[in-house]
């Protein structure tokens, strides 16, 4: 019988989900978190493992030779050490495209929170200013029509298209960047532009690119003073991709109107973080991948991916 580790199943499923189909595939074991003193000892008689935020180092994978198969429970497989997985033979898969709709959903509601302020001014409201008001309505910071302003987005996979979908419902026009541009064709209102044209010209700028050496830190002092005063930034991407420090200060002196990030550097979010110092921003507990459909779509995925290398035949592997 396989033996099935699951290292840190809370995120995606915290009870409202099922682990029944996983455990018809074998002796499976969850756990909710998994510390890094206690991975070896939890893994080292699975063959299957499966992990999301939690590392597989090389040396880790070397100490547990019974493992065959690993799987992320994500998109990004960078928490396990890929070229030592393959030196040794052992399949890594992970989870693509899931979560395209929620994430881009999340994108706008981020959005709309900046420009149009619903929760701050609810809970303004709870708090008995519009019963105190001399006036018979009041804003407690600046409000934007989203109609007529161009969207720069960078990274124009799944998520990014989606969202131009979305922006281009509101009457933005969009402006789109990847790196290697495809044979997406251009609409009327959505098309294809330089880093450079968005930076200049884009009244909010979304970023849904992969972290690498490349975009590491790619949103700094430098891009950031290239950018329209009063720019909006959002960020379901990755945190590395935004020097937070330089957004920090963009922020308080006004260079940047107002910002929405779903994602920090160091995740949990550190207590020093330089953005919980900033103004005019909306931070959120990296949730845009959360709703309840969304997961069951992982986990449907997850148990694919297992039945896949079961039967001989992979999907979704990495290398």
């Amino acid at each position: 019988m396989h033996k099935i580790v699951v290292l840190d199943g809370h995120t995606l499923n915290p009870g409202d989900l099922s682990w029944k189909e996983l455990e018809s595939m074998g002796e499976v074991r969850i756990y909710d978190r998994t510390e890094a003193g206690d991975i070896i000892a939890r893994i080292e008689d699975a063959d299957i493992v499966l992990t999301n935020k939690t590392p597989l180092t090389g040396d880790t994978l070397k100490a547990c030779p019974a493992i065959k198969y690993i799987g992320c429970q994500s998109t990004g497989y960078n928490v396990v050490d890929i070229k030592a997985a393959n030196a040794l033979g052992i399949v890594v898969t992970n989870i693509p495209s899931y979560g395209t709709e929620a994430v881009a959903q999340f994108t706008m509601a981020l959005l709309l929170e900046v420009v149009s302020k619903v929760g701050m001014h609810a809970e303004a409201v709870k708090q008995g200013q519009w019963s105190a008001s001399p006036d018979f309505c009041f804003w407690n910071g600046p409000l934007m029509e989203l109609n007529g302003k161009t969207m720069g987005i960078i990274g124009f996979g799944a998520i990014g298209r989606s969202v131009a979908k979305k922006a281009e419902a509101f009457g933005m026009e969009v402006l789109a960047c990847r790196r290697t541009p495809d044979k997406f064709p251009e609409s009327g209102h959505c098309h294809w532009a330089s880093l450079e044209e968005i930076y200049q010209r884009a009244d909010v700028i979304s970023l849904h690119c992969p972290l690498n050496e490349e975009t590491e830190g790619m949103i700094h002092k430098g891009t950031i003073d290239r950018m329209k005063d009063g720019v909006i930034l959002l960020n379901t991407g990755r945190g590395p991709l935004i020097n937070e420090t330089d957004l920090r200060d963009a922020l308080n002196s006004g260079k940047v109107a107002g910002a929405g990030v779903d994602v920090a550097s160091t995740e949990p979010i550190r207590p020093d973080n330089p953005l919980l110092q900033a103004k005019n921003i909306w931070i959120t507990p990296h949730i845009a991948w959360a709703p309840l459909e969304t997961r069951q779509r992982l986990m449907d995925i997850m148990n694919e991916n297992i039945r896949a290398f079961l039967g001989g035949a992979p999907i979704n592997e990495v290398h």
